[in-house]
């Protein structure tokens, strides 16, 4: 069997595997937290029958949740994906290079000028992303022939974005401050439905867009020479690909606020397990979803009563993945 349908091959059989996963870990998370429910209690819930509350939990509190978490771990996973191949530097991610402060910074600065909700409109998160994109772009000179000076670019944006994040938040009524500085430790707890609806819809969108690049990716580990001559306009290529990588950065932010590590960790998973030719968009998008719908679950009851968010448990979990990463390196 040839290497060329040997990797492809690979690559399903992983995607099928971590679907399936991801799958397992979906039910767990409907069925864990107070009150915990078994198998039969699940059933019950999803065909409508059992006590009275039994449907609601899952329709509207449980359910919401969870889909909330798979939207933010895909498209988590494929941001970082993107940002990685474009920076050619496995530790590029959407909160090293900025974007999740951006997209912050931006929620803030709407409850400044208009403190009519809790922690701003979703939407300001994603075009605050996709204005660090710019703001990153303009400071390095444009991609430039080397993804790397975006990274490093990107590092110190990062740092002015939370600086100006720290300000906007001390100015705020306490209130608010105390809304957005609970979203910005990154948990799902209290999603409905409706803004979770809209956030998948916004991220099929993004998602259908990223695909097709997935074989011309593949061809950013070549030098810039190489790739031109293959009649890829690179600069086109390396623009689109940081503003999707920040509007599925900002999307993510808009939903649960930032949790780190998984758009780092999703995609190094994702190349070790698909050994794909091509960059492994789906499989990364599967194994983020896998990563915040499992520390989502995990912060339920590791600290039970008390909830721990979904970003403190990746937080915890991330440190010392990335410290091995480097040491290995």
């Amino acid at each position: 069997m040839s290497v060329a349908v040997a990797a492809p091959r690979c690559a399903f059989a992983a995607a099928l595997t971590i679907a399936a996963a991801l799958a397992l870990l979906a039910l767990l998370s409907l069925a864990v937290g107070t009150p915990t429910l078994s198998p039969a209690q699940l059933l019950n819930a999803v065909a409508g029958g059992g006590p009275a509350w039994l449907h609601p939990l899952i329709t509207q509190i449980r359910g919401p949740r969870l889909l909330a978490a798979l939207v933010v771990g895909a498209a988590l996973g494929v941001s970082g994906a993107l940002l990685q191949t474009l920076a050619r530097n496995h530790l590029a991610g959407p909160d090293v290079i900025g974007l999740n402060d951006g997209a912050l910074l931006a929620l803030a600065i709407s409850l400044i000028a208009s403190p009519a909700g809790m922690i701003g409109p979703w939407w300001c998160a994603l075009l605050g992303a996709l204005a660090t994109a710019g703001l990153v772009l303009a400071a390095a000179g444009g991609v430039g022939t080397q993804g790397y000076r975006v990274l490093i670019v990107g590092i110190g944006v990062a740092s002015l974005l939370r600086a100006g994040f720290d300000i906007a938040l001390s100015s705020l009524p306490i209130m608010h401050a105390g809304s957005i500085y609970a979203f910005s430790v990154g948990s799902l707890s209290g999603r409905t439905l409706n803004p979770s609806l809209i956030a998948a819809g916004v991220f099929a969108l993004l998602m259908g867009a990223s695909l097709p690049l997935s074989r011309v990716l593949a061809l950013m580990g070549l030098q810039d020479d190489s790739i031109r001559n293959l009649g890829v306009d690179l600069d086109r290529l390396r623009l689109l690909v940081l503003v999707l990588a920040a509007a599925l950065a900002g999307l993510a932010v808009s939903v649960s606020g930032p949790i780190g590590f998984v758009a780092i960790a999703a995609p190094i998973l994702a190349r070790r397990w698909a050994a794909s030719a091509r960059v492994a968009l789906g499989v990364s998008a599967l194994i983020g979803a896998s990563l915040v719908v499992a520390a989502d679950t995990l912060g339920r009851v590791i600290a039970v009563p008390a909830e721990l968010p979904a970003g403190v448990v990746c937080g915890l979990f991330g440190g010392p993945f990335l410290l091995r990463l480097l040491l290995r390196r």
